[in-house]
């Protein structure tokens, strides 16, 4: 046996703490990013003399590039060493929100945000860096913690975003970017790099047919409400990304280098966790647009809080600690208990939370509840796939099938949100352009149906006796 770590291997860090607190101050700085903007999009617009049409594609934007590039960028850390890459990604996010700060027109804003859509790498970068450094015992609270940033930040951002814009100014909104910067410093000089390792060809051919199949498909799934679901260009952005992607798959097949070994997406633990990844997504993340548009309804709807946007936000809240307290929760029960097990257990949660919500939805305290119950499942089901991911590829694929993952939960939380929008819009109250209280009724039973799909796909990934076999080879090298 060779004396040698095994290519792209790096280090056990001595204080793992410190990478951590690195990995979650990137990540959040990603998360923020993501809500941030939505509660500010009129202010913003209207500062760049912008339609609302084109003031939509601030978010838009912002979501295609990250989506593209977070398996890419997952596959450039796993080639040229995650700290370095991770540097660099947090340094082009910054200067995207620099961008996005001083632009005076809606094309350089929305260059800014797709330059910081890069970012999205973040994650699947985070999840192999804790892979490669951390010592066992620690690997699985680590995971979790990271998993639930993800939600943390998002859930953060909507009532932050009030908060900024009406007491500093909107283009703050974006300055607030740049505290990715001492993580990209403290990434460089902390996060150890990955010793010289064979240099394989990036698969660019790959990374371009996956890029634009992502992106039509991404692109027809949120524009699909304004353009109308049965238009020639839904249907063509629909059908040509899954034709793209099935090109893809061809192609990936037979080259001796692809962007991602096509045996690792059909191994059982990869495929199961990424289609519950999918239904989760749909499941939970329509939940951040229901209930601030449910808050912020007039009470002369019948149903609504007549809240601003700042205090609809706030709804959210114990979401975020939530997760904050069930991320390393998720973790430390996944190793005792089995992953399956969590991942389960997170989706069932979710799935109370829509049904609580159908049920019971005159009160803010039952928006509190069903928040709190929401962020748990997020946080357990998030922690649980990252584990599961990690445990199941090679090291050396660890950044991009992480990343894959990330996407199927983007794409699910893509289609769960137009699905939940085209309710909303279908059923108002009267001449009223607002939903009526069955439409948000018919919402959150859809988000309910989703995470039961969530459990049932969740029963599928191997048991924990399959992990325990397939963590005893994986731990050896390093053993």
């Amino acid at each position: 046996m060779s004396d040698h770590p095994p290519a792209g291997a790096t280090e056990r860090v001595k204080h793992p703490a410190e990478v951590l607190v690195v990995l979650l101050l990137a990540g959040v700085s990603f998360a923020l990013s993501q809500t941030l903007v939505i509660p500010a999009l009129p202010e913003i617009s209207a500062n760049v003399h912008a339609s609302p049409a084109a003031a939509s594609w601030i978010i838009s934007a912002f979501l295609l590039s990250a989506s593209v590039c977070t398996p890419i960028v997952g596959k450039l850390g796993d080639v040229y060493g995650k700290g370095r890459v991770l540097t660099l990604v947090l340094l082009l996010f910054s200067i995207g929100g620099v961008v996005c700060a001083l632009a005076h027109s809606i094309g350089i804003l929305i260059a800014g945000r797709a330059i910081q859509g890069v970012a999205g790498g973040v994650f699947p970068l985070a999840f192999g860096i804790i892979r490669d450094t951390f010592p066992p015992e620690r690997m699985a609270t680590g995971l979790g913690l990271v998993s639930a940033i993800i939600g943390i930040g998002a859930g953060i951002g909507l009532p932050l975003s009030g908060v900024i814009a009406d007491n500093l100014g909107v283009s703050w909104v974006f300055w607030i970017s740049l505290i990715a910067l001492p993580a990209a410093v403290a990434a460089y000089y902390l996060v150890p790099q990955s010793p010289a390792s064979r240099r394989v060809r990036i698969d660019w051919v790959g990374a371009a047919l996956l890029s634009a199949a992502l992106g039509a498909v991404l692109l027809g799934v949120t524009e699909a409400n304004d353009w109308g679901w049965g238009s020639a260009r839904i249907l063509g952005l629909l059908g040509g990304g899954v034709l793209l992607l099935g090109v893809w798959l061809r192609v990936e097949s037979r080259i001796p280098e692809p962007l991602i070994d096509l045996s690792v997406l059909r191994d059982r633990a990869v495929a199961t966790t990424n289609l519950t990844g999918l239904l989760v997504g749909f499941a939970m993340f329509s939940g951040f647009l229901l209930i601030p548009q449910f808050a912020q309804a007039p009470e002369s709807t019948g149903y609504g809080f007549g809240d601003s946007v700042t205090q609809a936000g706030l709804l959210l809240v114990p979401a975020a600690l939530c997760q904050l307290a069930a991320g390393p929760l998720g973790g430390w029960l996944g190793a005792r208990i089995g992953f399956r097990t969590t991942l389960a257990a997170g989706a069932a949660a979710a799935t109370a939370a829509f049904l609580f919500l159908a049920l019971e939805h005159s009160h803010p305290w039952h928006f509190i509840v069903a928040a709190g119950l929401l962020g748990t499942g997020i946080s357990f089901a998030f922690a649980s796939m990252a584990n599961l991911i990690v445990g199941a590829v090679p090291q050396s694929e660890v950044g991009v099938a992480t990343g894959i993952n990330t996407i199927m939960r983007t794409v699910g939380g893509a289609f769960g949100a137009a699905v939940a929008a085209a309710i909303l819009t279908a059923s108002t109250v009267g001449a009223t352009t607002f939903p009526s209280e069955s439409a948000y009724t018919t919402a959150f039973t859809m988000s309910a149906a989703g995470g039961v799909l969530a459990i049932a796909a969740a029963l599928l990934v191997p048991s924990r006796a399959a992990e325990r076999a397939r963590a005893a080879p994986a731990a050896a090298p390093s053993a």
